[in-house]
Order: C-alpha cells, then sequence, then structure tokens
C-alpha cells in the first residue's frame, strides 16, 4: 500500500511539473518557429493575478500545449485575460 501511496504521489508531482508556462510576446518571437498554434484560451472572474495564471495554465495543458502567450488582460474589478496556445513542433 506504500508502494502505491508513493508511485501516485510520484506520478502526480511529475505531471506539475510539465505544466505550460506564459511566455512573453516579445520572446515567443524569438522561438516562434519552433510552435504550433493549439486553441485559444481565456479566464474571466479571478480575484488574484496568480489564480488566473494557474487557470490560463491548466487550461492551456488540456489543449496539449507546452506555452501559452497573453493577448489580453484586464485588472479592473476581477482579473481577466485572454492567450494563445502553442505546442513544440
Amino acid at each position: 500500500m506504500k508502494k502505491l501511496v508513493l508511485g501516485l504521489i510520484s506520478i502526480t508531482l511529475s505531471f506539475s511539473v510539465f505544466s505550460a508556462e506564459l511566455m512573453s510576446k516579445v520572446e515567443f518571437e524569438k522561438v516562434k518557429q519552433n510552435y504550433v498554434k493549439v486553441g485559444d484560451i481565456s479566464v474571466s472572474g479571478e480575484v488574484a493575478q496568480s489564480d488566473a495564471k494557474k487557470e490560463l495554465s491548466k487550461k492551456a495543458d488540456a489543449k496539449g500545449g507546452d506555452i501559452y502567450v497573453l493577448t489580453s488582460a484586464n485588472t479592473s474589478n476581477k482579473i481577466s485575460g485572454t492567450a494563445i496556445v502553442y505546442k513544440k513542433k
């Protein structure tokens, strides 16, 4: 039973290590030839920037993306944002 629990923890940690990362537009321009667009994502109603970033990363992961590039953000009242998701070629 201990081995099963340790194995599940190990798997969970390894998946969290490979979550999609936010990349700036400037940095993306330098490496865009290595990526292909896989979709668009958005979040709204978040109360903290870190929560919005986490949610965008989760949505990018769900689309199979390696990175996401923020295309818009609004911080008035509740935080919202949109991004494009890319996967390595």
